[in-house]
C-alpha cells in the first residue's frame, strides 16, 4: 500500500510540476517586436464649387516606451480644382514624445514628389517638397487632436494652405 501512494504522490507531483512550468514560460513571455508596434493614420476629403481632395495618409509607429513613439508614414494626396490637377505622394519620419498620458508633442519630418498640371498653362510642374512639422496635440484613448506648424512652410511651393495645420490621429 506504502509503494501506490508514494507512487500516487510521486505522479501528482510530476503533474503539478509540468503544468505548473508551463505557466510560468506563458507569463515570461517576452513581447516582440511587432507587439509594441501602433498602426493608424488618417484620411482626408474635401469638395466644394469644381474641388475636390483626397488624402491617404497610413503610419507605423513604434513604441520606445510608455513615453516615446517612432516611426514612419506615407501620404497620397490629389486635388482638382477646375481643370487644375495636383498629385503628391512620399513618406515621412515621425517622433512623438508623450510627456503625460494626455499629451503629445510631434516632430515630423515630410517629404512629398508633387506634380501640378494646369489648364491654362503647358509648363506643368514636379519637384520634391519637404516640410518640417511641429505638433501638440490632445489625446483621448486612442485619438489626438492637435494642431502642427510646417517650419519649413513656402507659400508658393507647398501643398497645403497654411503653416499651421490641425490633426486627428487615430493609433490602433
Amino acid at each position: 500500500m506504502k509503494t501506490l501512494s508514494h507512487q500516487f504522490i510521486l505522479i501528482l507531483f510530476f503533474i503539478s510540476t509540468i503544468s505548473l512550468s508551463a505557466q510560468i514560460k506563458n507569463q515570461t513571455k517576452s513581447p516582440t517586436f511587432f507587439d509594441n508596434v501602433r498602426y493608424g493614420g488618417g484620411i482626408g476629403l474635401s469638395f466644394g464649387n469644381n474641388f475636390f481632395s483626397g488624402t491617404l495618409a497610413p503610419n507605423a509607429l513604434y513604441e520606445v516606451n510608455p513615453y516615446l513613439l517612432t516611426g514612419v508614414g506615407l501620404n497620397l494626396t490629389y486635388s482638382s480644382f477646375n481643370d487644375n490637377d495636383l498629385f503628391a505622394y512620399g513618406g515621412s519620419l515621425i517622433a512623438i514624445a508623450r510627456p503625460l498620458r494626455d499629451l503629445q508633442f510631434s516632430v515630423e519630418f515630410e517629404q512629398l514628389r508633387v506634380n501640378r498640371s494646369f489648364s491654362s498653362r503647358t509648363d506643368d510642374e514636379s519637384y520634391w517638397y519637404p516640410a518640417l512639422f511641429l505638433g501638440v496635440g490632445y489625446s483621448s484613448g486612442r485619438v489626438t487632436f492637435g494642431i502642427r506648424y510646417d517650419v519649413l512652410y513656402d507659400d508658393n511651393r507647398s501643398i497645403y494652405a497654411s503653416a499651421y495645420m490641425p490633426f486627428v490621429r487615430v493609433m490602433f
